[in-house]
């Protein structure tokens, strides 16, 4: 589902969402209950049996045979700096769009909206060979170029994610009492103290909700990370999961434990901003 058609469902139809998260929900449990079970068993008696044995064996092999570790350290260089990135630059061109009233901002939005319409696949193979192209220093590439290093995909994740975010940060301060900046702007307030000092901390749920769903975003995928980086140590925790597969037999406990772990960090992000994630989310949704 598109990301603007996911906060308008939360925000017209809450039921409907309660219904997605309780079946979602269902899933991860059967997901989890899975992993804790030895594969001959659930081989024997079947997925949805009684357990006679639970053991965490699968979560120690997971982690230790497809080398978690290092995966999950390149995803979090791709996702933090990427969310962080794509927040700042999306809270600029917003405050630029809604608060400065600057000329063609109207148009300027609506190019950030419309490039939410271009499908990523359809780019694949020129960014390949732009990328090929651009020159980095060694210290940033082994390849010297920006194909195989975590700057294509930061660059990659960040273009394509900025549209929504300006969207939505755009109305978020369209909405914001034009008092507060009238009263800034009297007190010698420049365009940046603006924008930093009275704008941004204003934002803070609308921010909050953003970042939690472009970490949850950036961290879960894998497209482009396959594409860009040659080096397979560089890969993200996504195609970890990818390693527990085998050649001729797959045992689908061990990838339901895989499973698990990759999905702890966004359930961690989720925990820690749960509560500027809903507002961030309900604004809007009742008058008055």
């Amino acid at each position: 589902m598109h990301p603007g058609r996911c906060l308008h469902v939360v925000r017209r139809q809450p039921h409907a969402v309660l219904r997605a998260e309780g079946t979602a929900l269902r899933h991860q449990r059967s997901v989890a209950h899975a992993s804790l079970r030895p594969y001959e068993e659930t081989a024997k008696y079947g997925y949805f049996s009684f357990p006679r044995r639970l053991s965490f064996d699968y979560y120690r092999q997971a982690f230790v045979d497809s080398g978690m570790r290092k995966y999950f350290l390149n995803s979090l260089l791709i996702a933090v700096p990427g969310v962080l990135l794509t927040l700042f630059l999306a809270s600029f061109v917003a405050f630029a769009v809604s608060r400065l009233r600057i000329r063609g901002g109207i148009v300027l939005l609506m190019v950030f909206t419309a490039g939410n319409l271009l499908l990523q696949q359809v780019i694949v193979t020129p960014l390949y060979a732009l990328f090929n192209r651009i020159p980095l220093p060694y210290w940033m590439s082994d390849s010297m170029t920006m194909y195989g290093s975590l700057w294509a995909v930061i660059a990659v994740q960040t273009a394509f994610q900025l549209g929504f975010c300006v969207f939505v940060l755009a109305n978020f301060m369209r909405a914001l009492t034009r008092e507060i900046l009238e009263a800034a702007i009297v007190d010698g307030a420049g365009v940046w103290a603006q924008y930093w000092r009275v704008t941004l901390p204003l934002c803070r749920p609308a921010l909050a909700a953003l970042g939690t769903l472009q970490f949850t975003w950036m961290y879960n995928d894998f497209l482009w990370g396959l594409v860009f980086l040659s080096d397979g140590d560089k890969l993200p925790v996504t195609s970890a999961l990818n390693d527990l597969r085998g050649q001729f037999f797959t045992d689908y406990n061990l990838l339901a434990a895989g499973s698990v772990l990759v999905a702890l960090p966004t359930v961690l992000v989720f925990l820690l901003l749960q509560r500027h994630f809903l507002a961030g989310l309900t604004l809007g949704a009742s008058k008055g």
